[in-house]
């Protein structure tokens, strides 16, 4: 069983070892009712997903949970979120006990099923783009997590000394004017597809909005590929959606920014927004302690 908690939904879904996603739902996370009220939600998703349930005429029995939040994480306790408020939540306050969980980072969970299950490189940058804002950091094939396993928090670099103030307590952060959620929320929308659809139209203070996270972006990816050369910078997320109305420029203003070498290839996500999903689905399988196999009948993940 896999649950993947974004800031505006949870998705759920049980996949069989192959990373076939063999039934899927999705909830609205209920960030605005407070910390532990998103607790409640997600141990309710576990429970409710845990039931063994008939599909396509085969009987499915989870025998794992992976669960992937954002924030710090470790696999004993969700550190810290921003986006709800968490500090210090042991992984058994998810579930009740009765099933193996392995609790891991959403993004880095995302980017393992990037290198998985999608065509990723070696040195490569899984940058989800929804609520919030991380990166899986790839390194010689490997997800690579720093000295505290926190690597990758892309979101947080400043971009703006001083600008917009951040969940996170600092000002100026990229995800304070890149992230889907702050895109919709500076041009008043409610989503950020709203957003994009009025600047094509070409609606100037939407226009402004997009363009300023765009060049927010480049300014960060330029600064990490200056110190980690990566080879591919993924866009996953919700805003990935966009497409070409995003990718196209944004590789114009990272490479406008990288004056003396080329820019590395930015291209979308070819898991979509599934990654995060089929990320947890790993996690649930390294809580069973094995790779693979296994019998869709009784699922690890």
């Amino acid at each position: 069983m896999a649950i993947d908690v974004g800031g505006t939904t949870l998705k759920g879904g049980l996949i069989a070892p192959d990373g076939a996603i063999l039934h899927r739902e999705r909830r609205p996370t209920p960030r605005t009712e407070g910390p532990d009220r998103v607790i409640a939600a997600i141990s309710a998703f576990v429970a409710d997903l845990s039931r063994p349930r008939t599909v396509a005429g085969t009987l499915l029995r989870p025998a794992a949970v992976g669960l992937a939040v954002p924030g710090l994480v470790t696999s004993e306790k969700a550190v810290f979120s921003a986006a709800f408020g968490w500090r210090d939540v042991p992984a058994a306050a998810f579930s009740d006990g009765r099933l193996p969980l392995a609790l891991g980072h959403d993004v880095r969970s995302a980017g393992e099923a990037e290198l998985a299950h999608g065509p990723g490189a070696a040195d490569a940058l899984y940058l989800p783009i929804g609520t919030g804002i991380a990166g899986a950091v790839v390194l010689s094939a490997s997800l690579y997590g720093g000295a505290a396993g926190w690597a990758g928090q892309i979101g947080h670099i400043p971009v703006r000394p001083g600008g917009l103030p951040c969940p996170c307590g600092q000002r100026g952060c990229l995800a304070a004017y890149a992230s889907a959620a702050s895109i919709a929320a500076r041009a008043g929308e409610t989503t950020a597809e709203d957003v994009v659809r009025r600047a094509a139209a070409g609606d100037e203070p939407a226009a402004r909005v997009w363009t300023e996270a765009v060049e927010a972006l480049a300014l960060a990816l330029a600064t990490y590929t200056l110190v980690l050369d990566p080879a591919m910078i993924v866009i996953g997320g919700g805003l990935s959606l966009a497409g070409d109305v995003l990718v196209v420029p944004l590789r114009a203003r990272l490479a406008a920014r990288l004056a003396f070498r080329p820019a590395p290839e930015v291209r979308v996500s070819a898991l979509g927004v599934d990654a995060g999903l089929l990320g947890a689905g790993l996690l649930a399988r390294r809580a069973l302690g094995q790779q693979g196999g296994g019998d869709v009948h009784d699922l690890g993940a």
